[in-house]
């Protein structure tokens, strides 16, 4: 058995060969998902050479982790994908923690910035406060759908595909999650009618 390929096994096999050291069932795990998590980092870098050291790094850790894998969490494709993103979003990080320095080394360019105005950072402060409020008062199905799209650059499609729900469903808690968020921040005076 343990020379058989892993071809068309059930995610949880191909976790157990993977979890075996079978090299086989990367390859497997590659073929099945490499697109998708080519084009998920791509969307979030924007970068043919960064999205795919990201999607390296992202089949390395479920290498080297894929005993950690809980299939009572997600699939393997999900777990995959979020692995995928959160590499993407850290090169983004880094990127911006670079981009930060290289501004604060310009003395000119920090004391024009908005920190010289300590109202501009209580009045972002604020609005971030009411949008995690916001976030947290709507229904978990649709903060989870809105997350995923607006932060973690999902189409609709996507999430359906990721979350196994009906497309249909998808757009109906975007919808109603929307304007949920959009009725809670316009109470508090941060969204115009």
């Amino acid at each position: 058995m343990g020379s058989e390929a892993p071809r068309g096994l059930a995610d949880a096999d191909l976790v157990a060969k993977l979890v075996a050291g079978n090299h086989e069932a990367l390859g497997e795990l590659y073929d099945r998902y490499g697109g998708l998590a080519y084009a998920v980092a791509l969307r979030v870098l924007g970068d043919p050479g960064r999205a795919e050291d990201a999607v390296q790094e992202a089949f390395v850790k479920i290498w080297n982790h894929a005993a950690s894998f809980d299939a009572r969490r997600g699939s393997l494709r999900t777990w995959l994908l979020a692995s995928v993103r959160n590499r993407s979003v850290d090169y983004l990080r880094g990127r911006g923690a670079h981009e930060r320095q290289e501004l604060e080394l310009q003395p000119a360019m920090a004391e024009a910035g908005p920190r010289s105005d300590p109202w501009h950072e209580v009045s972002l402060s604020l609005e971030r406060s009411a949008v995690r409020e916001a976030m947290s008062s709507l229904p978990a199905e649709q903060r989870h759908a809105v997350e995923l799209a607006y932060f973690g650059g999902y189409s609709q499609r996507e999430i359906a595909d990721m979350t196994r729900v009906p497309l249909g469903t998808v757009k109906g808690r975007m919808r109603l999650g929307l304007e949920k968020l959009s009725s809670y921040l316009q109470g508090r005076g941060l969204v115009d009618v």
